[in-house]
């Protein structure tokens, strides 16, 4: 039979859904406290068994973590803080606000409150916010029995025991990184040194940004890297899992910024109503004030408009066709940056792909703008007037201009961003659509000028 998730019933009594939930899948015990209200899904957490509650706060996909262990008594909640792996312990805190916050770490243990105070002091999306204390580490003096032993004894308490981090005996500096696989395969009282590899640990410190940190366990194919200090001196680890969590939202914040909106911090349906309005609102008055400018380009050619009422009927075309452009080279840019397959310096190399591009695509929208017109004009769909030949051209010359502009504009616009230090994603479609269409009127009608004087114009 197929398992399928648990869909509780609103308003079941916490106690019978703690008792159901208590022998299921981690993932469908988070799934049917998400779908309960926050009071219930708190009551249900504080009457799970404490290592099933643990594992459920350990997941990053429970909604509103931080409002469910604030609910528990405290004592009872510093305990599962305690049980917790630390970075998810401190991501929890993170969350949680002033007085409570002080008010839980006051009960916790000093090693459980030592271990977050480390990890909290690290700014946000590094590496050091996203470690993890819990590592398996051993004396380079240690045989591969006793590194065995050893794993036997912690390996509950720890967040991976696939890599064993041998430490120098005196200055507890990391020498090597072993895996368990090479591990098991050695003689129990040959030292651990020896089953090694030569090359030298891959490492990173604690300030590297989470996609930085990224880039290194794909390159090295790593299930987890340690971070050091100056000295040499493993501060923990930060495993593969965790960054596939934190690269999840990296990109959710890409794409909500790159739609022109603020990054949201919370699932949608949790979002408070006014923080819906502050994180839309900013962006939508910035983007209204610059289409405002697209008010001021018409004004200015409101003679030839007033003369030629014929080019009004191809401003949504020639508008629409420079933001697509734009966006597409925007959301290419974006990417590249991201991943690092180019960097500020190549911007030029990337103009002069852009310029031919965006004149080829210009063409050919132009080309397809001269059919349509032509056929419509021809099969007697709608009368252009005498002229129509040259509006056509007009339309199909002043395309090529707009796509060129619009693509080379929503090219360099990333490393613009980047340059002056802001995120490249926040180089959002919508921002660039709008600063499009103003110099795409400016262009179609100064075309319009050159193709139309002493006819139309």
């Amino acid at each position: 039979m197929e398992d399928t998730p648990l869909a509780p019933e609103a308003g079941l009594d916490p106690a019978a859904l703690a008792a159901e939930l208590a022998d299921e899948h981690i993932a469908d015990i988070v799934e049917a406290l998400n779908d309960q209200e926050p009071g219930t899904a708190s009551d249900v957490l504080s009457l799970l068994p404490h290592e099933r509650a643990v594992e459920v706060l350990d997941q990053p996909e429970l909604d509103a973590s931080a409002e469910l262990i604030g609910r528990l008594p405290i004592e009872q909640a510093a305990a599962l803080l305690a049980g917790m792996s630390s970075d998810r312990a401190a991501d929890l805190f993170r969350q949680l606000e002033e007085p409570a916050r002080s008010h839980l770490l006051a009960h916790l243990d000093p090693e459980t409150k030592a271990s977050l105070k480390q990890l909290l002091a690290f700014p946000l999306n590094t590496a050091g916010s996203l470690m993890t204390t819990e590592f398996v580490s051993v004396p380079a003096s240690w045989t591969v029995e006793q590194t065995l032993q050893h794993i036997r004894a912690v390996e509950r308490t720890r967040e991976t025991i696939y890599a064993i981090y041998v430490l120098d005996p005196i200055t507890r500096t990391l020498q090597q990184a072993v895996s368990l696989r090479r591990l098991i395969t050695g003689e129990p009282d040959a030292p651990i040194l020896s089953v090694a590899r030569t090359l030298s640990p891959i490492t990173t410190t604690p300030l590297t940004d989470r996609e930085d940190l990224a880039r290194l366990i794909s390159k090295y194919n790593l299930l987890a890297v340690p971070v050091v200090d100056e000295a040499g001196h493993v501060l923990g680890i930060v495993t593969v899992d965790d960054i596939i969590d934190a690269i999840v939202e990296e990109s959710t914040e890409d794409v909500q910024k790159f739609g022109g909106v603020e990054a949201f911090t919370k699932p949608y349906m949790d979002i408070s109503f006014p923080e819906m309005i502050r994180k839309r609102g900013g962006w939508l008055c910035a983007l209204f004030l610059g289409e405002m400018l697209t008010a001021s380009a018409m004004q200015y050619f409101e003679d030839e408009i007033s003369r030629a009422v014929v080019l009004a009927l191809f401003i949504p075309l020639i508008m629409s066709s420079g933001g697509n452009s734009g966006s597409q080279s925007t959301s290419l840019l974006i990417r590249a940056l991201a991943l690092r397959d180019i960097h500020l310096h190549d911007w030029w190399r990337v103009a002069l792909r852009e310029i031919p591009s965006g004149i080829t695509l210009g063409f050919i929208l132009g080309v397809i703008a001269i059919i349509r017109i032509s056929l419509w004009q021809k099969l007697g769909f709608f009368d252009y007037g005498e002229h129509w030949v040259l509006v056509a051209l007009t339309v199909g010359t002043a395309l090529i201009g707009i796509v060129t502009f619009g693509s080379l504009a929503g090219a360099m616009l990333p490393f613009i961003l980047q340059r002056l230090g802001f995120d490249p994603a926040s180089a959002s479609a919508p921002f660039v659509a709008t600063l499009v269409d103003v110099t795409g009127l400016v262009i179609y009608f100064t075309v319009a000028v050159m193709f139309l004087s002493g006819t139309l114009l």
